[in-house]
């Protein structure tokens, strides 16, 4: 398996050359054919914090990473009336309150907010929400017994820059770029593997392991293998996207922001030169046009481009990796933008497969487990998704009360109903967000625990007191920080 084929270029596909090339021996050569007549989905990404591990492994600099895409930081996600109209939640990068506490905060902040004696948001006890709320951003310390060592970060960037400085760093590394529209898979008539792709001037690309970054049309592992499709719309049913850049804001946020529109949800993630937004919505309930005129009219600025419209179906492959075919990124499946998993997903596809790599020949138990972890992995994370969509109260659309009254996962009922109960929080194998996560939307959708018992040591805290101590300690620390505006001028501002 030496000659690998990557159909397709944008982040998947780049992504996916950086590392093949970072980590395979040099006797593997890496082709990548895409077409500049074919653009890139990317309208500008926001991601989790694993992509800092990502950058590292490919060797990037952070500053020289930020610079070249205009990127910004990320301390994690606000929620803007997805439970109903008024209500705010933040989704942190980071813990609450501080780890080496006896008892988690989540204990304290129950008995004290049923006697009245605390925030009523579990917000103002997390260090990445305080930090981000007075738009400042430094790295977190690495001494445990500060609080400014409880959150971490990510990132917001332009896709296409960062996908063209994955290209300069993989053509560095051998890896040749092929320009040619992609029209036909030459398959092998006994094992149905492919053996080639033909181009639109009839040359062919041979290879022995081809992945498939060719988005949502899947040139190689459905048009050309037919896998077939697993549609989750009757769980995450928006199915479109509007999505437009517009002029910066005076305040240079370090966080995403999600608003949750009649029949759906905006997006609005600031880079340094520009703010990405975009309207996530369902066909089923708004048109295309009220749509892009309902995201126009909420923007921070003016406009700089023509609104674009993206479709989709919520779902994933049958099978990501199918007789000698893998697909990573769009390609492989689609779970919306909610949660900034698109570049995650395609990130873990590539580490699953350099660990699975097929040197010598394909072997099913091998193919298989892949397949077994990707989709584990987009089941968790699915059901992360539809937990923000089915713990609502809103009123005012259909795709609200359809989705508070849809049936769901079974997984997913077992961890609501845990936490309902007791406040436990359930994680299950391959889950891509940690406990924090799943506490920040439990509570931040008013999934509250009926009951949530203090550990035998923690009786004798006085927990207001012990709250408001790290509320006002948290805030005194925040406050020494640089702006987020500052950080980046002194490190990492772009060049124009």
């Amino acid at each position: 398996m030496n000659r690998i084929v990557i159909a397709g270029g944008g982040s998947a596909g780049w992504m996916t050359a950086a590392a093949l090339s970072n980590q395979l021996p040099p006797d593997c050569s890496i082709t990548l054919v895409e077409s500049e007549e074919i653009g890139i989905v990317g309208v500008g990404e926001a991601t989790i914090p694993p992509i800092k591990k990502f950058n590292q492994a490919l060797g990037l600099e952070e500053f020289e990473f930020i610079r070249r895409t205009k990127g910004s930081y990320k301390l994690g996600i606000q929620f803007v009336d997805w439970v109903e109209p008024g209500r705010r939640y933040f989704h942190p990068f980071g813990t609450y309150g501080r780890p080496f506490d006896f008892g988690h905060l989540m204990y304290f902040w129950h008995q004290a907010h049923k006697q009245g004696k605390a925030s009523s948001s579990l917000d103002d006890y997390c260090m990445a929400w305080v930090v981000a709320n007075q738009a400042r951003f430094a790295p977190p310390l690495l001494d445990p017994r500060s609080v400014l060592s409880t959150y971490d970060y990510a990132y917001h960037f332009d896709a296409s820059l960062y996908a063209a400085y994955l290209r300069e760093v993989s053509e560095r590394r051998g890896v040749v770029r092929m320009e040619g529209r992609i029209v036909e898979s030459v398959l092998n008539g006994e094992s149905g593997h492919v053996e080639a792709l033909r181009l639109q001037d009839g040359r062919e690309v041979p290879g022995d392991l081809f992945i498939d970054c060719s988005g949502f049309r899947g040139l190689l592992i459905e048009k050309a293998l037919q896998t077939g499709y697993e549609s989750w719309t009757h769980w995450l049913p928006c199915d479109r996207a509007v999505a437009v850049p517009c002029e910066s804001a005076q305040d240079f946020l370090p966080y995403t922001r999600s608003t949750a529109r009649t029949a759906g949800w905006q997006w609005r993630i600031p880079l340094q030169h520009r703010i990405g937004n975009g309207y996530v919505y369902s066909s089923n309930y708004l048109d295309e046009a009220s749509a892009a005129t309902a995201l126009l009219a909420n923007l921070d600025g003016k406009a700089l481009a023509e609104p674009r419209t993206l479709r989709f179906v919520t779902g994933r492959r049958r099978l990501g990796w199918n007789r000698n075919v893998i697909a990573i990124g769009l390609s492989s499946g689609f779970l919306e933008p909610l949660e900034s998993t698109s570049l995650h997903l395609i990130q873990s596809s590539i580490l699953r497969l350099v660990t699975l790599f097929p040197h010598r020949g394909i072997d099913p138990a091998v193919r298989d487990e892949y397949n077994r972890i990707s989709n584990s992995e987009l089941d968790r994370v699915r059901d992360f998704l539809i937990l923000h969509y089915h713990l609502n109260r809103r009123t005012d659309g259909e795709l609200w009360r359809y989705c508070a009254n849809m049936p769901i996962p079974d997984t997913l009922r077992e961890n609501i109903n845990h936490f309902r109960r007791g406040g436990r929080l359930i994680q299950r194998e391959f889950d891509v967000f940690v406990r924090a996560s799943w506490l920040a939307v439990h509570v931040g959708q008013l999934n509250l625990p009926e009951a949530c018992e203090l550990p035998p040591q923690a009786h004798a805290t006085d927990s207001a007191a012990w709250l408001e101590k790290m509320r006002t300690t948290m805030q005194t620390e925040a406050s020494r920080l640089p702006t987020h505006q500052q950080f980046i001028e002194s490190h990492c501002r772009a060049v124009a």
